[in-house]
This record gives structure tokens, C-alpha cells and sequence, in this order.
């Protein structure tokens, strides 16, 4: 079970090299009180051999004068290393402990369960991939099993290993042990947890830990280092949204200029196209620097340097991102934030907001509510004391890139810093868009106290000027279908009719007015709802708008078609087979997106819904872009827009 191989006695090289390769599982212990989560640790570690023979005797003495089991052997005295922990037999520092098996390497976290600690516990929990919440049989489900539960779920751990411990003071009954797994799913049925397992133990005997015990015949399932050695993580990290926060800028001599950092999520390879943000330049990458030499390809969680094949500028702080995936630009978003300082958060004060290797002032402008994290009930307040959850608006004095902290902890996390004692003060996780600001903005209402201002020309006055009447031609299919090809063309063909026209681009949108949106689907949204004002405002104007959008729902095209006025709008479905699309892209993105590269791509990553009644449907696979513009403009005439 322990790391130790017979290599290291016949080939030390081979060996350090397959113990290099083995993958590192990070997980924490939490619970309440005297749950037996560094006698867990403790006896971890004594069953893996990684024990050294001076520490166990240090630990044998000390267990006479500090130990919690009548002077035996007390193996949670190897995790609780300061005085005032072995005074007191408890836990109060997060205590960061490693070891290995043939398998897998492990860091382990051993958390503290007071509640006045719970800042320690979230610290610890921060960059874990499982969690192991311990319950004592004889107590059950805590409120501070629940706290620590909400705070497991609120970090996006998403392996949740529940151990019901001391089973031996139970006499090993599985009526409590299912007593204790049906009151903790009841309790966690609200929170986000998609992986729970369930396993009886006894740490200080040793029961269910490496092997089965005899003395819980009933219970079929594995033990909990079988659990360890077998839960499958490697498909939690992020491998699609490219994401590599600068740390550093190196710059050894002239003919050198790279850019250091970790990779957050994605993968890069070299010749990829990269955008800088906030500067939104673009270049390719010219190579990949490690150590060991360059590389063809790295991934998250490598630390690499980066070079560019342009000489642009790249500053710490800066994200470099792919072109067609891009995060959040904005200077203001909702978040989870954990509240660590003595004195409580104060709405309105300026503070340090540290999010990736980007450090920007800003404040939490309002508190929209504190959660109890033992009823997960919301409560109105108005400041977070210490140790208390609440979800905030945060405002920037600048704008970041940022993503949602579901999909991108790095990205997606940042730390609160006292201006004047530098102390970091709180944690935040950013929340999605539609959860950070509970509306889409479609039924959004403007403010009451602006005024409807009419303008002195008349819509008939413009309608005889330009001998038409003003429309919005929605072009939508799937990439490749035609959509920008078809519009310029449409575009020139009424000009010259003498007809006031004008083409709002997807792409062109999302250069200027819509560039701080991803292609997320709630983005996407977003997109078209920005794009159907401008258009309506277009149309009030008297020009015809043509809209060259991929819009994928269905739904977002009905409210769009609210937004303009359903009597001006018309919907032309570009109907291309999915395959003739991929023979016309160019750009590589159906190549892309078959590989994980572009996440939400519509068609192949995430679903295309055709309309249900378009006005006009081409088969543009069939048709030349001559004969598409002609149809369009004969269903104009025909239904009175132009003459």
C-alpha cells in the first residue's frame, strides 16, 4: 500500500520517474468537533508506512501527556502540530500532510471544525479535488458538518466523500449508519453535490480505512483508500477555455521576450492564435518554454513561458485567451464572498481585489444578502462579520477578464487585500451571469423617470423619402451556412435600388458593443438582445437592417423579434447541412470544437435549434448568392417593404 517500490533498491532513476508520473490527488478532512478527522489523517498515514521511526517514538511520548486515548498510540497528534492544538486536543491551523501509494500521490488538508476557524477550512478547501466530511456515529449530522458541507459544495468540490467514523462506539450498527446517510442527504439535496459516496469507519481502529472490516459485514462497498486510490478527476479540469494569466515577464537578453505564468484552463499549442486582454491584440505562439526545453503542446495546470510571433505589448497582469473564446471583460459582477477579517466588510470602502496574477481597487458597492449557512437561508444585512457568507456586487475601478468560478476557479476566484495593513480580509467566488444578476435583461424595465423623447420626423415622412418601409431581415444558420456573405451581398443589391440599408454584423457586434461577452448560451442571449436595440433603433431611423446572426435558440429569436416590433421583423433561415458548413470553414472552428477547443459551439458542442416558422428558408448548399439575395428581395416587395 506504501510508495515504496522495489525500483529504489534496482534503478532509482526509473523509479522517481514513475513516481513523477503518478497522479496527485488534493483533498481535505472537515467536520465538526472531535469528528476524528486528524486521527483519520494520523492513521492514513501510519497504514501507507510513511511514518518515520524517530517521529512514531515522538509520538508514542507524546501520546501519554497529549494524546485523547488513554495514553495510546494517538495518531491524530502527527497532524496537530502546535502547542495549543495538543493542549486543547483540537484542530485551530490547517495542517498540509503528504503521502503515496503505488498509485497515486496524495496532499491532504486536515481542516479545523470550530466554527471561529471556518476561514481556515475554506483556505484549505480552496484548491481540493474530494472532500472527506467526517460525522461522528454517535452525534450524527452537526451544524457544523452542515456549514463546512455548504462551504465544500460553495468551492466547487465536486467528489464528496462522507465518513461516518467511530463506528466502533456504535457497535457498529448499520441502522445508525443509514440513519446518518439519510439525514445528510436530506440536508444536502440543496446543495451542489453530484458526487457522494457513503462509507462506515472506524479511524482509530482502523476499520473500512485499507481493508474490510470483519466487523461490518453488511456494509459492501469500498474502503475508504480504495476510494482514494480509484475516484476518477481527471476529467474536472477545464481542458477547453484557454486561459493564461502573465505573472511575469522575462527578458534575459535582446533577442529574447517571454511570458511566464501558469495555465489556468485549456491548452495551448504552438502556431495558436492567442488575443492579449484587456489590449485585445492578437498574435500566434512562436514556442513553448519550460525548463526541460520547448514544447509542442502544455496544458492546464503547467507553468510555462510563452513567446509570440509579434512584438506587442504584454504586461504582467494581462490574460492571453483564444480569439473565438474569450472570458468576461467587465468592471463590476456578483460573487460569494467568504469574510475573514475581524472587523467586518464595509459597502463602499475602497479594498485591493486580487483575481488571477491582476490586482485592482474596487469595493463591494451593496450586500444583496448574508447566507445562514445552517439553514441556508438568505438574510438582509448590510456587512459580513467575520467568518460569515454573503453574496455582493462588486464594482472595479477597471475592467478584468473573468469567468464564471463554476467553470473556472482560477478565473473565476479572487482575494479581497486592506488597503492599509495589506491583510488579506476576504475570499470571493464570481457567480455566472445569469445568477449574478437574476434577469437575462430581456424583461428588464427601463427607469421610470426617463422620458420618451419623439423625434420630428415622422416615420411616413421617412418611408417617402426612401420610397420603403423599414424592416429587420434576421439572417440565422450555422456557421458556414452564408449568413455575412449573403447580408453584404443583399446590402449592395438594395443600395442600388436606391433603398437605405445598413448590415449589423455578429462578428462586427462583438468587436465594439458586445466585445465583453463570451460565447457562453446566456452570452449569446445577451448578444442578440443588444444587437435587436440597435436594430430597432435602425428601423426607427427608416433604414432596413440586415442582421447576420447565428442565434441558436429558438426562444431569443422570439423575444428579439418583440424587441424590434413582430410586424418588421422577418426571420431567413440559411439552411446548409451541417457538413457543407465544415467544407466551407476556413477558420478551422468546426475542427476546433471537435477537439474541446471552443466550448458552446453550436452544431457540435451545444444544439442548433432551426425555426419553427421562418419567413423564408434557402438552402444556400443549393442555391449561389446571387439567387439568395433575389429571393430575399422579391419577399420584400412581396410583402410591401420596398417597391
Amino acid at each position: 500500500m506504501s510508495h515504496q517500490s522495489e525500483l529504489i533498491a534496482t534503478d532509482i532513476d526509473a523509479y522517481l520517474k514513475q513516481h513523477e508520473q503518478k497522479e496527485l490527488l488534493r483533498f481535505l478532512t472537515c467536520g465538526s468537533v472531535d469528528d476524528g478527522k486528524s486521527t483519520l489523517i494520523g492513521m492514513l498515514l501510519y497504514e501507507t508506512k510513511m511514518i518515520y521511526e524517530d517521529q512514531l517514538a515522538a509520538i508514542e511520548r507524546d501520546s501519554a501527556a497529549h494524546g485523547t486515548t488513554g495514553g495510546e498510540f494517538d495518531p491524530a497528534l502527527l497532524t496537530d502540530g502546535l502547542k495549543a492544538e495538543r493542549e486543547q486536543g483540537i484542530t485551530i491551523d490547517v495542517a498540509y500532510r503528504y503521502f503515496s501509494t503505488a498509485k497515486r500521490k496524495f496532499i491532504i488538508a486536515d481542516c479545523p471544525g470550530h466554527e471561529q476557524y471556518t476561514r481556515n477550512m475554506a483556505t484549505g478547501a480552496s484548491t481540493c479535488d474530494l472532500a472527506i466530511i467526517l460525522i461522528d456515529a454517535r452525534h450524527g449530522v452537526m451544524t457544523q458538518t452542515k456549514r463546512h458541507s455548504f462551504i465544500v459544495s460553495l468551492l466547487g468540490i465536486k467528489h464528496v466523500l462522507v465518513a461516518v467514523n467511530k463506528m466502533d462506539l456504535v457497535d457498529y450498527s448499520e441502522e445508525v449508519f443509514d440513519k446518518i446517510k439519510q439525514d445528510y442527504r436530506e440536508f444536502a439535496v440543496r446543495l451542489d453535490m453530484v458526487d457522494q459516496h457513503f462509507i462506515p469507519i472506524s479511524a482509530l481502529k482502523g476499520d473500512n480505512l485499507v481493508v474490510h472490516s470483519e466487523k461490518m459485514p453488511w456494509y459492501e462497498g469500498s474502503t475508504l483508500m480504495h476510494h482514494l486510490e480509484n475516484v476518477h478527476i481527471a476529467s474536472d479540469r477545464n481542458f477547453i477555455d484557454f486561459r493564461y494569466p502573465v505573472q511575469f515577464v522575462n527578458r534575459p537578453h535582446l533577442d529574447f521576450r517571454g511570458f511566464c505564468g501558469t495555465i489556468a484552463s485549456g491548452k495551448i499549442s504552438k502556431g495558436d492564435s492567442v488575443m492579449v486582454l484587456p489590449s485585445r491584440k492578437t498574435s500566434r505562439v512562436e514556442s513553448i518554454v519550460t525548463y526541460d526545453g520547448e514544447l509542442d503542446e502544455a496544458f492546464t495546470p503547467m507553468s510555462v513561458t510563452l513567446t509570440l510571433e509579434d512584438e506587442i505589448d504584454v504586461s504582467r497582469g494581462d490574460m492571453l485567451v483564444r480569439p473565438e473564446n474569450v472570458p468576461v471583460m467587465a468592471d463590476a459582477f456578483d460573487a460569494t464572498i467568504v469574510w475573514m477579517a475581524e472587523d467586518p466588510l464595509q459597502p463602499g470602502k475602497q479594498y485591493h481585489i486580487k483575481q488571477a496574477t491582476k490586482t485592482v481597487s474596487g469595493s463591494v458597492s451593496n450586500i444583496r444578502y448574508r447566507i445562514d449557512v445552517n439553514t441556508l437561508h438568505r438574510e438582509e444585512t448590510d456587512k459580513l462579520s467575520l467568518n460569515e457568507i454573503g453574496r455582493c456586487h462588486v464594482r472595479l475601478n477597471q475592467a478584468i477578464a473573468f469567468d464564471n468560478y463554476r467553470n473556472n476557479h482560477g478565473t473565476g476566484s479572487f482575494i479581497i487585500i486592506d488597503r492599509l495593513t495589506n491583510v488579506t480580509v476576504g475570499a470571493g467566488m464570481i457567480l455566472e451571469r445569469t445568477a449574478a444578476t437574476d434577469s437575462d435583461h430581456w424583461d428588464d424595465e427601463a427607469d421610470e423617470r426617463l422620458q420618451v423623447e419623439l423625434s420630428n420626423v415622422t416615420t411616413a415622412e421617412r418611408s417617402g423619402r426612401f420610397d420603403q418601409k423599414p424592416a429587420t431581415i434576421l439572417l440565422t444558420g450555422l456557421a458556414g451556412a452564408g449568413k455575412t456573405t449573403i447580408a453584404y451581398a443583399l446590402e449592395r443589391r438594395l443600395f442600388d435600388m436606391g433603398r437605405a440599408v445598413t448590415v449589423l454584423d455578429g462578428q462586427n457586434m462583438r468587436r465594439g458593443i458586445t466585445r465583453d461577452l463570451g460565447f457562453s448560451v446566456d452570452d449569446r442571449s445577451e448578444n442578440l438582445r443588444r444587437s435587436a436595440e440597435v436594430a430597432r433603433l435602425m428601423n426607427d431611423a427608416g433604414l432596413i437592417t440586415i442582421a447576420a446572426f447565428l442565434a441558436p435558440q429558438e426562444e431569443v429569436r422570439k423575444k428579439a423579434a418583440e424587441v424590434v416590433g413582430r410586424d418588421k421583423f422577418f426571420v431567413v433561415h440559411l439552411n446548409a447541412p451541417i457538413d457543407v458548413c465544415r467544407q466551407r470553414d476556413q477558420e478551422g472552428l468546426y475542427g476546433a470544437a471537435d477537439a474541446g477547443e471552443i466550448a458552446n459551439f453550436p452544431g457540435v458542442s451545444a444544439p442548433y435549434e432551426a425555426p419553427e416558422n421562418a419567413d423564408l428558408v434557402l438552402g444556400t448548399h443549393e442555391l449561389d448568392v446571387d439567387e439568395c439575395v433575389k429571393r430575399i428581395v422579391d419577399f420584400l416587395k412581396k410583402h410591401g417593404m420596398v417597391n
